[in-house]
């Protein structure tokens, strides 16, 4: 079948935009005045932030083992008793099935000024555990790992949603015309792939920019020039014909959302070839920054790097980064349904980078306006997995942390009961987070909408609530 260009540019839109960065615009005006949808936008509200940096630890990580203290759990360890599992539960409908309990695995003390329990498993980050806030009876949907992780990215657990950063680019702009608004960095391609930094039906010029892949090397993230080998002024020559002949298509079908993309991505890749190398090159950096972050020792050089490429992106007006800690494979890193003590070598690996991120953020004056997000889709149990020696998934009670961005340090909110499985006091949904996160960034959850299908749209559905104790 022959397709005329017009035709066959619209249906490759989002491919186009994948070629080219993930098809994002300018803000400056373009051949075909058009406007520009990624121009800086106020906010419904006050901000007191400006830009998002989460740190996605793919898999889950044991709350009961890192931030929640639970001395019960130490002293009936090896005991067999009745549970509410979330999967004999989601597979069986039955409740109050028999587990044997299994206690911490790492020493908790407490830590910092503010006394916070907290184990071991990540020492440097007990270091700064005083500027963390912690909310430890956060619960969601889903039980397995692809719904949980497309809940936690997109709000729904099945359904083709937008993701968080496509909402955060669309509801407030770009602050830089040379750089995308919204870049994950080593995205997973399991448990929803692409649609956990896709845009859905929002236009696809506020789908993310994937930076390198999960289990990659952090040298693979990076972004390639999109004609190499050709001299300069040849590839000038090619970029201004491109954007004569998009202007044209343009003219012809005016309001094409996907043409637009397409003639916006391509304006953005131009530029971006200019400048993104450099605010991705961390050889840059002092000896002594790439030291904070662990980059030069093996355990933490890789994650290390993809945190200093955060910072370096969110310093230079990328509104939502995303960095990932995970791999491609069917369980993803923080899994661990047997053999937990696992969870020592990832917790090396991301350690000291988290701290220094925080660190190097405070003594650049970026923490005040910048939230910093660390969690994983839900946490684990408090007892072993068909008497094993891992813990199974826990979406009923968990633990994240965020720091700056307006929220209150030295914290920590709600708890989950007796044992770590389920919360039960100033419970958190996932849906609360994130309009509380909307919130800090001066978006109103509730008012933040597209309307599709004939409906509106949101990222928190028709749930969720601001959690004000949260915040300075």
């Amino acid at each position: 079948m022959q397709f005329s260009r017009r035709e066959w540019l619209a249906t490759n839109a989002c491919g186009f935009g994948s070629l080219a960065l993930a098809g994002l615009a300018a803000s400056e005006a373009r051949a075909a005045n058009v406007p520009n949808p990624l121009a800086a936008k106020p906010g419904h509200h006050a901000a007191r932030a400006k830009r998002v940096i989460f740190l996605f630890m793919q898999g889950g990580v044991s709350h009961v083992d890192s931030y929640d203290y639970k001395p019960v759990l130490t002293k009936k360890d090896g005991k067999q008793l009745k549970f509410d599992d979330a999967r004999v539960l989601a597979n069986t409908g039955m409740r109050g099935s028999s587990q044997r309990v299994m206690k911490p695995l790492w020493k908790f003390e407490q830590r910092g000024k503010s006394g916070k329990w907290a184990s071991d498993l990540f020492p440097e980050v007990n270091g700064v555990i005083d500027d963390l806030t912690f909310v430890h009876s956060m619960h969601t949907e889903g039980v397995a790992h692809g719904p949980a992780t497309l809940f936690l990215h997109c709000g729904s657990t099945s359904f083709v949603r937008p993701s968080f950063g496509s909402w955060v680019l669309y509801g407030l702009g770009s602050e830089n015309a040379n750089l995308p608004g919204f870049v994950s960095i080593a995205p997973s391609s399991g448990n929803g792939g692409a649609r956990n930094y896709g845009n859905a039906f929002i236009p696809a010029i506020y789908q993310g920019t994937p930076v390198g892949r999960a289990g990659a090397p952090a040298s693979e993230a990076t972004i390639r020039n999109l004609a190499p080998g050709l001299p300069a002024s040849v590839t000038e020559q090619h970029f201004e014909l491109l954007r004569e002949l998009n202007a044209e298509q343009l003219k012809q079908k005016p309001g094409d959302a996907e043409l637009e993309a397409v003639a916006a991505s391509y304006e953005l890749a131009w530029r971006m070839q200019k400048n993104a190398p450099d605010v991705l090159d961390i050889a840059k950096e002092t000896i002594e920054t790439q030291k904070l972050y662990g980059i030069g020792e093996k355990a933490t050089d890789n994650f290390g790097k993809q945190c200093l490429m955060a910072r370096r992106l969110s310093e230079a007006g990328v509104r939502f980064v995303q960095v990932t800690y995970g791999d491609n494979s069917a369980n993803p890193a923080w899994d661990q349904h047997s053999n937990l003590p696992k969870h020592g070598d990832h917790a090396k690996a991301v350690d000291r980078p988290i701290a220094g991120l925080i660190a190097d953020l405070k003594r650049r004056g970026l923490l005040e306006d910048t939230i910093v997000w660390w969690g994983g889709e839900f946490g684990r149990t408090p007892y072993a997995e068909k008497n094993g020696t891992g813990r199974d998934h826990n979406p009923g009670g968990f633990t994240t942390w965020l720091a700056g961005g307006g929220f209150k340090p030295a914290l920590s909110f709600g708890a989950t009961d007796e044992f770590g499985s389920a919360a039960v006091t100033d419970k958190v949904h996932l849906h609360d987070l994130h309009a509380t996160i909307l919130h800090q960034l001066g978006l109103n959850h509730e008012k933040l909408t597209f309307r599709y299908a004939g409906r509106d749209f949101r990222l928190t559905d028709v749930h969720g609530r601001v959690v004000k104790e949260l915040l300075v």
